[in-house]
């Protein structure tokens, strides 16, 4: 089996990954200015995707260029995030030379997509010889849907695990899925941190909302748009924080509560869902909520676009109100200026915030010791380290604790 790294490799971003020339797991492209996508345009006889998030979906409809229609392999809520995520993206960039695919690519989707659930092996063409894989998914606990993929050539077994989790979030539960493997393929996006513990986090967040809200101030939470979201409303309704949800996790929310089968608690989410109101944006509308006693869930993540560039000048003069930051801040994004400095560029203004600011880590992945404690299953087998900033650092720390492990490079082919 030869595994060529086109994306994802000693970076986050544009996960992509293709084996024996025919079987490319992945497609992202990495939310840059501009876009970065994979190195380069494959032709692959099918498509795996491990989740519905845009580094790892993101320039899927590309490879539906021309007469191209390979097979796209996923579970039933990633193909309903990719067509959201891919629409989103046109809209940002689609009249633009920097977006590599346009509406009628995302149209073909549904002539190409596969769905499968969890632990269902099924066939995939390709191969060195011409005799295909066996895939299997398995819950990656990362967000809904999210799966870890196992690729079976009859000779090597390959788990590329995809983003994942190992502890219970509100949403999804943690994954417990080990499948038996010969070559791992991880991720490492928090191969140097040890998260807080999810209940901690949440009662600091819930209380420190709660004060504000009784100082008669309003507290804007960005989110990411999918499972952030979600989790955050989760949350709310569990504390009885008054919110409101606005941007694409709107859409996003309506679409995970069609699949309960992939939620940890579905009755959960129905509730969080009637408890939060949701943002038209019509007529002033969001400028009035700025003014209310409430937690704003909104997009984007980052301050990068989307609803949040309206609610933050609105309630950034006042000291009483807050800003609750709930992901990782890319350094150079507005929101990992605001963090270090307390002011940020929203729409193309640098602008102070008097409001407090403050992080919580509602992270989706495995920290350290979940990493180490999911790789404890694989002593035996070769380790991969990618997606993530300090992969070559972090196979060196897994080589000391006696892995067979490397961090392969952007463009690299390797025999596994």
């Amino acid at each position: 089996m030869e595994i060529e790294f086109l994306g994802g490799a000693r970076e986050v971003g544009r996960s992509a990954l293709l084996v024996d020339d025919a079987l490319l797991v992945d497609y992202g492209l990495m939310a840059a200015e501009p876009p970065q996508y994979p190195v380069r345009d494959p032709e692959p006889e099918a498509v795996v995707v491990s989740h519905g998030h845009l580094d790892h979906v993101g320039a899927i409809p590309a490879l539906l260029k021309g007469d191209r229609r390979p097979p796209i392999h996923w579970t039933p809520p990633t193909g309903e995030l990719a067509r959201t995520l891919a629409e989103d993206t046109l809209k940002l960039h689609g009249n633009s030379p920097l977006c590599p695919f346009g509406r009628e690519h995302v149209a073909r989707l549904g002539e190409v997509e596969r769905r499968h659930g969890y632990s269902d092996p099924f066939p995939v063409a390709g191969g060195i010889d011409g005799g295909g894989y066996e895939v299997t998914l398995f819950a990656a606990g990362h967000i809904p849907g999210s799966a870890h993929v196992l690729v079976d050539d009859g000779d090597t077994r390959l788990l590329y695990t995809g983003d994942f989790h190992t502890d219970d979030q509100r949403l999804v539960a943690g994954t417990t899925a080990r499948p038996d493997a010969d070559v791992v393929i991880c991720e490492s996006t928090y191969s140097d941190v040890e998260h807080d513990n999810r209940g901690e986090v949440e009662r600091r967040f819930a209380e420190s909302v709660e004060t504000t809200l009784w100082e008669g101030g309003t507290v804007v939470v960005p989110a990411f748009a999918i499972g952030r979201t979600q989790e955050l409303l989760l949350v709310c309704a569990a504390h009885d924080i008054p919110c409101y949800v606005d941007g694409m996790g709107k859409e996003v929310t309506e679409t995970l509560r069609r699949y309960p089968e992939f939620v940890r608690y579905p009755e959960a989410l129905r509730r969080a869902k009637s408890h939060a109101r949701f943002v038209t944006g019509r007529d002033g509308q969001r400028e009035r909520i700025a003014d209310e006693n409430a937690a704003i869930v909104t997009t984007s993540g980052m301050l990068s676009g989307g609803p949040a560039m309206t609610y933050i000048p609105a309630i950034r003069a006042n000291p009483v109100n807050k800003v609750a930051m709930t992901g990782y801040q890319v350094e150079g994004t507005p929101g990992r200026d605001l963090l270090e400095s307390g002011r940020a560029e929203i729409d193309g203004r640098v602008m102070p915030v008097s409001a407090r600011v403050e992080q919580y880590d509602f992270s989706a992945h495995a920290d350290r010791d979940g990493l180490v404690g999911f790789l404890g299953s694989y002593r035996d087998a070769t380790v991969i380290v990618n997606h993530g900033d300090r992969c070559e650092a972090f196979a060196t720390e897994l080589r000391e604790g006696g892995f067979d492990a490397s961090a392969p490079e952007i463009g690299e082919r390797i025999e596994v």
